[in-house]
């Protein structure tokens, strides 16, 4: 089973940014090596699941004609908002229905390894089912965690279960990898 509602709410019962992405030197340039990760100068229309409370967001919504992040807590959702008022938050935990749009980015940034592996397999499919066109950025932490499975064994067994898309990783430190999907066919 992946990590349920419960943690999540766990984790944001003291604050808005648990991992400290708005200060964090760390997170800081994590986010600006997402943004140098992307194939593209611009897109149409970006998703971001597992959104938090919209740091990565800010550094990408300017490249984005539109923007829609998703999380499952109402406090981060709240905070993204404040943060990038321009760009759609929704509240909603996955398994769920994803939003409708057109999108041409599809940005999973540390969510992955949240997941269980039906979860994974499931959401490969909705994206492959909804946006087959669309690249994918997967961002995953190479520390321990205290979820069922790690980050490299998350992105495994999604990046297989999306046979749509050639990964390939663009950009690794000591704590974390970049990943990005490309429509087969396009790479």
């Amino acid at each position: 089973m992946g990590v349920g509602r419960d943690h999540l709410h766990a984790l944001y019962a003291d604050t808005s940014d648990p991992w400290d992405f708005e200060h964090s030197d760390y997170e800081q340039a994590k986010f600006a090596a997402t943004r140098a990760a992307l194939s593209r100068p611009r897109y149409a229309s970006a998703f971001e699941l597992g959104c938090g409370n919209g740091q990565l967001a800010r550094h990408l919504v300017d490249i984005c004609d539109r923007y829609t992040g998703m999380d499952a807590v109402a406090i981060a959702i709240e905070a993204a908002r404040r943060a990038v008022p321009d760009a759609t938050f929704i509240h909603d935990f996955y398994p769920c229905p994803l939003p409708a749009g057109n999108f041409d980015l599809l940005i999973l940034s540390e969510i992955l390894y949240f997941l269980d592996e039906g979860s994974l397999r499931k959401l490969a499919l909705d994206f492959a089912t909804a946006w087959p066109k669309a690249e994918v950025l997967c961002v995953s932490w190479l520390g321990e965690t205290d979820h069922d499975l790690q980050g490299v064994e998350a992105l495994t067994i999604f990046t297989a279960a999306l046979d749509t898309h050639e990964f390939d990783c663009v950009t690794q430190t000591d704590g974390y990898r970049i990943d990005r999907g490309l429509p087969k066919g396009t790479t």
